[in-house]
């Protein structure tokens, strides 16, 4: 065996664990994981929006006054489903922010519609209602983890591709850009709100 030919079987192992060691399959993996997360989420979201039709349904056959309340429900729904974002959208704080924003708005005046049912006891007594209530609240709990877990893996991606020696392939080999994660874009989030008991 010549000396090149030598050099070359010990290089080859040596590049290979190098090239283990700069993130070349980290990066992709920890990237995988974040669109995955962020695929929950709209599934998460997704679902909401396919319940509010029931839930609104359910509403005008006993609350014929709320006429507004119903239509600012329809229509932010509309609005929040046709904002579309995708993986490869992760990394644009703009994209992210907008859709965010869209589900915020839905979830608030869905909130105003929930509000104004507290008046029609008759209304929350119909097992139907309550059924849908039910898996909404279930589907709020759902987005919340969905989130939570989409933000652990955006920060593990972005620790990944800005921390030794993953950055060398993160930057080399992906050009990778960090991911945005999803933040609470409703006004005095960070406040508790206020429950009232006296439903009926």
């Amino acid at each position: 065996m010549t000396r090149s030919r030598l050099m070359a079987v010990f290089l080859v192992p040596v590049a290979a664990v190098s090239l283990a060691g700069c993130g070349i399959n980290s990066i992709p993996t920890a990237e995988e994981d974040v669109k995955a997360r962020w695929a929950d989420v709209q599934a998460d979201y997704q679902r909401r929006a396919d319940l509010i039709p029931n839930i609104v349904a359910t509403v005008k056959g006993s609350v014929a006054a709320e006429d507004k309340i119903l239509n600012d429900v329809i229509g932010q729904r509309a609005k929040a489903t046709s904002i579309q974002i995708s993986a490869n959208d992760l990394s644009d704080p703009a994209k992210v922010q907008q859709y965010q924003a869209a589900q915020t708005q839905l979830g608030a005046s869905f909130g105003r519609l929930l509000a104004s049912v507290e008046s029609y006891p008759q209304l929350q007594s119909q097992g139907n209602f309550k059924t849908l209530i039910q898996e909404y609240e279930g589907t709020e709990n759902r987005i919340t983890i969905a989130i939570r877990d989409y933000n652990t893996a955006v920060q593990g991606y972005n620790t990944r591709i800005r921390t030794f020696p993953d950055v060398i392939g993160a930057k080399v080999f992906y050009g990778a850009k960090p991911k945005v994660p999803f933040q609470a874009t409703s006004p005095n989030a960070e406040q508790a709100p206020t429950v009232n008991f006296n439903t009926m």
